[in-house]
């Protein structure tokens, strides 16, 4: 059976509209079966935007974007932004593409990446919702391989169930950055940032 997290070449033609409100403007966008979160946006996703700090003037990675919700909306919602959306799963590629012309999005373009595979950029900050059931060395590697992919004083923000492993995921960036900060917390969902100091 496919999974979101992975790149196949089954592909649903079952499509799905949702919108979304952030900053005061409703977004739209079109998902379908083969992926993540395909009626509505997920309650993690939604804590992770609305915890997010102002983000202007900052080059972004939205790491395993899906349908690109949090590429989107940080792509319209604050100024002189330079969005970079990737996943592995190309059918959700082609969606967030869908999306960003759905949405007048100018300033974002995606690639199809399996973490960093094919990221060659450093950015400001990278934001993930990361695949919990690809396993470990996934979810981990958004923090172990974003540290070199971010510029000094970047900033990585992922979301995370208590139950899901957030006590791993913690350890990990406290590791990996020296530093790890809960900066929202809903039921059982943590928003963790970590900063790149050196």
């Amino acid at each position: 059976m496919p999974h979101y997290y992975t790149n196949d070449n089954v592909y649903s033609n079952n499509e799905y509209k949702f919108n979304y409100t952030f900053k005061g403007k409703e977004f739209t966008f079109i998902a379908n079966d083969g992926v993540f979160s395909k009626r509505r946006v997920d309650f993690g996703t939604n804590l992770l935007i609305n915890s997010l700090e102002d983000l202007s003037n900052k080059t972004i990675l939205d790491l395993g974007c899906g349908v690109g919700v949090i590429g989107i909306l940080v792509a319209k919602g604050y100024k002189n932004t330079n969005v970079t959306m990737s996943d592995v799963n190309i059918h959700a590629i082609d969606l967030a593409n869908k999306n960003i012309k759905l949405n007048g999005v100018n300033n974002a373009n995606t690639i199809v990446s399996s973490l960093f595979d094919n990221i060659d950029s450093n950015f400001d900050v990278i934001i993930s919702n990361p695949p919990i059931r690809a396993g470990k060395t996934i979810v981990h590697g958004v923090i172990k391989e974003g540290f070199s992919h971010l510029n000094k004083g970047g900033m990585v923000y992922v979301v995370i169930q208590k139950k899901q492993g957030a006590e791993s995921m913690k350890k990990v960036m406290e590791e990996t950055f020296g530093n790890v900060t809960l900066i929202n917390k809903d039921n059982g969902y943590m928003i963790y940032k970590s900063a790149k100091e050196m």
